[in-house]
């Protein structure tokens, strides 16, 4: 099963209608990441740069108060998180002060060493020189506020213990995050690698000599903090190795208003008080530049030679590893084995890389990216953006991001602090990471486990192989970004007894406000009992889960405007493996592709409209010696007894859609998307394996056509799809089945001749009165027998 094309959710979206436009037909089609990770990744198409796309999900950027952000994270980090408790920021910001005054200190460090490392940031010089006054500032202070005790507070959370770690060096400028934030084990790790340490073993001896002694605990602590130091000290600035973006908690990106500054920063104040938020300027990071950018990013030009996904990959040389793309050009979908290899990154002084000129916001949005790609089912991250004196909080999930106003963390030490504080009382489930899946090795492999109990089956056992060759993992920061994870388990081999073929996990982040696919596979199911096209052509969910974490829960402790819209819940579904369609040729092709287009018919009939047709969402197995074909993935389907349309993603994959969909008003939602439209998608995918593949293999990229319908617009790629139907003849392979071939070309005249004809009636009828472009299909076995009666069609539907 491989998830297909979706757009992101965030509101408002640029060509959105306007107020007192006309009534809308379908969901409007958004732009941003999730556009080309869906579609790459399933469709073995390249796109060598991602910047445009994340540079439009921070169009979509929301705001809030940085007091309100503030009151939020420390309400994470209090001993009762689900109590609300709304003089925390005040209890919090008072508490601080004595850290901010330089009033507190540890048997190691001194907190009035923080005004001697602000004072040497606010001089004038470059970027590079100010990430080791900001570390030491950050660390000192993270080490005095361990001391601070607050009522309702939690303690320093010993697991996580975060410490600062510059990842950004000043020999070569390499396009990587400035500054990360670290479990101080995650910090020291390479470092004792590089001395022949063995972290495994060190971290199993310790806890093999733990107890319950008062003062063991105390020597502990000491030694811990002994190490933080020592850390502080040698390595917060040193080059690390091989260090995992699975690691990393957050990152930090710097940037200079006038790049070698000559005129410093105003310095600290003498001493600080409780003072209200003064708001700094700008308040909100600016991302205007961003909106001036082309709508869409065209076709690349770069060597087919270079990586794709250079912005997605890490530096080797700093340390910090991350996702590579495959050989086989996927970009996007990334299996699990490569998010841990290294990837070198680039130079910024190499000519063809464009990243000297990235505005902070888009560089930001890089990192969480290859966070979320690195972590399975995270549920949001936490990044800073740091200009001169301000810093802003940035907070990412699949909903969206979030701004926070910025805090100059100078001028009002206090907030910055308060900050910290809550950082640095976070468990890790609190930096975003999913706790209900707990990280196992298994034959010295990376796996999953996730335990839950369920009302009929008692204990549900799942073990997600995250590590296996077959896991995919997508690039990008909003959608529904799901994973397809192989998986074991006990308690439902159980029940259904072992498949051949193994069974697999899909999570992902459905909306909310949408009919869920569990609940559209229940209907699937009561309709294949009674209808032979859909029986055994559908797939069968095993077991599922429903998370209880929508994201819009967040966006209402901020007080953001409509936080409901667009909200996501996190779902787990475990079923049977099925094989892809792309392994097929010939009259094997032919034959699943019918299957399942039989299948779409009666389900389209009994009013389940699946509306998303793509190679991957095509599927088939074995039984009886046969091929069973398989209609799949309908988390993104509707059921004719809904209103109106539900949800915020706009259906269907882009290269697949019907052309009347890749219009203009087709993108806003007011043509209604018809029965025809995923016939015509059934069409579209069968041109895009004919001319791509090759006895079931993927074709080398200089031999395949048809990859730019993935990396336009939706817009552009329906005027190439218009190119391609009105001039079939330079795309004409010459070793295609001669009859599958045959196919192809009349389904394409019959869906012109139909265009055609369509247009036609629009401006003439008998009646005096133009057809309606969002007329319900008449007679749908009618238009299907447009295609059955086709002497290619019939010649291939006789059996062998």
């Amino acid at each position: 099963m491989s998830p297909a094309g979706e757009t992101e959710s965030t509101p408002p979206r640029a060509n959105a209608l306007a107020p007192g436009a006309s009534k809308i037909e379908s969901t409007p089609n958004s732009r941003g990441a999730s556009v080309v990770s869906e579609n790459i990744g399933v469709l073995g198409v390249k796109v060598e740069k991602v910047r445009p796309w994340i540079q439009r999900d921070i169009e979509q950027v929301k705001e809030c108060k940085a007091d309100a952000m503030l009151q939020a994270l420390l309400q994470r980090a209090t001993s009762a998180p689900e109590t609300k408790q709304p003089e925390l920021l005040q209890k919090c910001l008072k508490g601080v002060l004595p850290v901010c005054n330089g009033q507190a200190s540890t048997a190691l460090v001194k907190s009035s060493d923080i005004q001697t490392a602000l004072s040497e940031y606010v001089c004038p010089g470059v970027e590079n020189n100010f990430y080791s006054p900001f570390i030491r500032t950050t660390n000192i202070s993270l080490a005095c506020l361990e001391e601070i005790k607050i009522d309702g507070m939690r303690a320093r959370v010993p697991t996580v213990d975060m410490i600062m770690h510059q990842m950004h060096q000043t020999k070569k400028s390499i396009r990587k995050p400035d500054l990360v934030i670290l479990s101080l084990n995650s910090a020291c790790a390479p470092f004792q690698d590089e001395t022949g340490g063995k972290k495994g073993k060190q971290i199993s001896k310790q806890k093999g000599t733990q107890k319950d002694d008062g003062k063991d605990d105390e020597k502990d602590d000491e030694q811990r903090k002994k190490k933080r130091k020592a850390y502080m000290d040698t390595n917060a600035t040193a080059k690390p190795k091989n260090l995992p973006w699975q690691d990393v908690l957050a990152c930090i990106e710097f940037k200079r208003k006038i790049p070698g500054r000559t005129k410093g920063i105003n310095a600290p104040p003498s001493s600080y008080t409780l003072t209200d938020y003064a708001p700094t300027k700008p308040e909100y990071l600016p991302v205007d530049h961003i909106r001036t950018a082309a709508a869409a990013p065209a076709p690349s030009q770069t060597p087919a030679t270079q990586t794709a996904f250079d912005t997605a990959s890490a530096a080797q040389s700093s340390g910090l590893t991350a996702a590579q793309p495959s050989r086989g050009g996927s970009s996007s979908k990334r299996k699990a084995t490569d998010t841990l290899k290294s990837a070198a990154k680039k130079s910024k002084g190499n000519h063809d890389d464009k990243d000297a000129d990235l505005d902070v916001t888009v560089q930001t949005g890089l990192y969480p990216a290859e966070m979320f790609a690195a972590n399975l089912a995270v549920n949001y991250l936490l990044n800073i953006i740091v200009v001169d004196d301000v810093a802003w909080i940035w907070y990412d999930d699949r909903q969206g991001i979030i701004q926070c106003s910025g805090i100059n963390f100078i001028q009002d030490l206090e907030r910055f602090m308060v900050l910290l504080y809550a950082l640095q009382r976070f468990e890790l489930h609190d930096w975003g990471r999913n706790k209900d899946f707990l990280t196992v090795e298994v034959e010295e492999r990376l796996c999953h486990e996730f335990k839950i109990k369920d009302e009929k089956l008692g204990e549900v056992d799942l073990l997600l192989h995250t590590s296996h060759d077959k896991r995919v993992a997508h690039y990008g920061l909003q959608g529904r970004v799901i994973n397809m994870v192989p998986v074991t388990s006990e308690a439902l081999t159980k029940k259904y007894g072992k498949f051949e073929d193994g069974m697999v996990a899909k999570i992902f982040w459905g909306e909310a406000s949408r009919t869920s696919e569990p609940e559209i596979l229940k209907k699937v199911d009561e309709i294949a009992k009674r209808h032979v096209t859909v029986q055994g052509h559908v797939p069968k969910l095993l077991w599922h889960h429903t998370f209880t974490n929508p994201t819009s829960a967040i966006r209402e402790a901020l007080d953001v405007p409509e936080p409901t819209k667009g909200s996501r819940v996190l779902y787990i579904l475990v079923f049977r493996k099925l094989f892809p369609i792309t392994q097929l040729h010939g009259k094997e092709l032919f034959d699943v592709w019918r299957q399942c287009i039989s299948c779409h018919l009666t389900l389209w009939k009994e009013g389940v409209y699946h509306r998303d047709v793509s190679p991957g969402n095509l599927m088939w197995y074995w039984k009886d010696g046969k091929r069973i074909g398989v209609l799949n993935d309908y988390d993104l389907s509707s059921l004719a007894d809904e209103p109106g349309p539900r949800g915020n993603e706009r259906t269907g994959t882009v290269p697949f859609m019907a052309l009347d969909l890749l219009t203009k008003d087709g993108q806003q939602g007011k043509v209604k998307h018809l029965y025809r439209h995923d016939l015509e998608s059934f069409m579209w995918v069968l041109a895009w394996i004919c001319l791509r593949y090759r006895q079931g293999v993927l074709l080398s990229r200089r031999l395949r056509p048809l990859d730019e319908w993935v990396t336009l617009d939706a817009i552009a790629c329906g005027e190439k799809k218009l190119v391609f139907l009105n001039n079939l003849t330079p795309f004409a392979p010459s070793d295609i089945d001669k009859l599958t071939w045959g196919v192809l070309v009349n389904c394409m005249l019959v869906l012109k001749r139909d265009a055609d004809n369509r247009y036609y009636l629009r401006f003439t009828s008998s009646s005096g009165e133009s057809q309606q472009p969002n007329a319900e299909d008449s007679d749908l076995d009618a238009f299907l027998s447009k295609f059955t009666s086709l002497g290619h069609w019939v010649e291939l539907s006789k059996p062998e």
